[in-house]
């Protein structure tokens, strides 16, 4: 890895321990203002958006009910490929249902780090169990360019 790269890995371990902590403020500190965010258009918070966003339906606003302890927040990301402005990551998603049907599946991410912070974030692969199961419809992935 280049030294940008490891920057950019660096970058990227960051936000997500600040996801699993629930710490917005080094979160937003490491999101450029108008870092663009792509989900599958069948999760709540799906499709493309501009903006670091604090209004719902958000990725937050959707798991944070379904994440009550550390055990369904923990994410134990890995970067699995990089190069001078992206960064992929395979990361778990961990949930637990209302009626407590336990969900824990892997996701794999592209991001784009412009200078040290996040740029774009762009899921291509969801938990289409979880899309299935409690969401009753198909994950439609983004085109993340991969």
């Amino acid at each position: 890895m280049t030294p940008k790269e490891k920057a950019n890995a660096t970058v990227m371990r960051e936000i997500f321990r600040a996801i699993e902590r629930r710490d917005p403020q080094p979160l937003a500190e490491l999101c450029h203002p108008d870092v663009e965010s792509s989900w599958p258009a069948a999760l709540p918070y799906g499709g493309t958006t501009r903006d670091f966003q604090t209004e719902g339906p958000t990725w937050i606003h959707t798991w944070a009910p379904l994440q009550p302890t550390e055990a369904e927040r923990r994410m134990e990301p890995r970067v699995v490929g990089s190069n001078e402005d992206e960064v992929v990551v395979l990361w778990r998603q961990r949930g637990l249902s209302p009626s407590g049907q336990r969900f824990d599946g892997p996701v794999l991410a592209l991001y784009t780090v412009r200078d040290g912070r996040l740029a774009r974030r762009c899921s291509t692969s969801t938990p289409r169990r979880w899309s299935s199961s409690w969401g009753g419809r198909a994950a439609r992935l983004p085109s993340c360019d991969i």
